[in-house]
């Protein structure tokens, strides 16, 4: 057991019959009351994102939890196929509870938090950047330069990613695996 002073973003909690992951939290002390603790929890295992007030003070359930590397090897039609690291097991997983598995391609590293006491994988998270080849995008229309327009490409993995007007295919790009995002050219 643990109290809220406990708190950190990464945590993984047993709360309402569920393991949630805090996401963010934000301790706030108001000039009038007991102070109180505002957090996201992320369901690891529907991935809905709740919002929860906790009392100060006030007890949580840790799990413990362990994240190791794996590497993505291949999807097929049970899930996609991983491969610890450091013993070279091989697992299965669902889709769902892989953040942005259309960014993946083969043989990336990724990390994969897993329940010590059930040894079950509750998520797979990607590195905070990938870089992808771009596989097809639309010629860019000339003089369409006004507000800093965007289109639609198709990366290596499958993903579509909205990109600045100059980008080719066959270029690789850098995109942000949290949000989306296009980055950078990477040369």
């Amino acid at each position: 057991m643990a109290t809220t002073a406990d708190i950190r973003n990464g945590l993984v909690l047993d709360y309402n019959n569920d393991l949630f992951q805090i996401t963010e939290f934000q301790h706030v002390k108001p000039g009038k009351g007991a102070a109180f603790v505002r957090t996201k929890l992320k369901s690891l295992t529907t991935g809905r994102v709740i919002d929860n007030t906790f009392n100060s003070g006030a007890t949580i359930f840790p799990v413990r939890v362990e994240r190791r590397k794996f590497q993505y090897l291949y999807k097929d039609e049970a899930g996609f196929n991983f491969m610890d690291q450091e013993t070279f097991d091989q697992i299965n997983l669902d889709e769902k509870i892989i953040d942005g598995a259309d960014l993946m391609k083969e043989g990336q590293e990724v990390e994969i938090l897993i329940n010590a006491e059930s040894d079950t994988p509750l998520s797979c998270e990607l590195p905070p950047f990938v870089e992808l080849e771009v596989t097809y995008a639309e010629p860019g229309i000339k003089g369409d330069t006004a507000n800093s327009p965007k289109k639609r490409v198709e990366v290596e993995s499958g993903a579509k990613i909205m990109v600045p007007l100059f980008i080719e295919s066959g270029e690789k790009i850098k995109v942000d695996t949290r949000t989306r995002d296009y980055v950078e050219r990477v040369k």
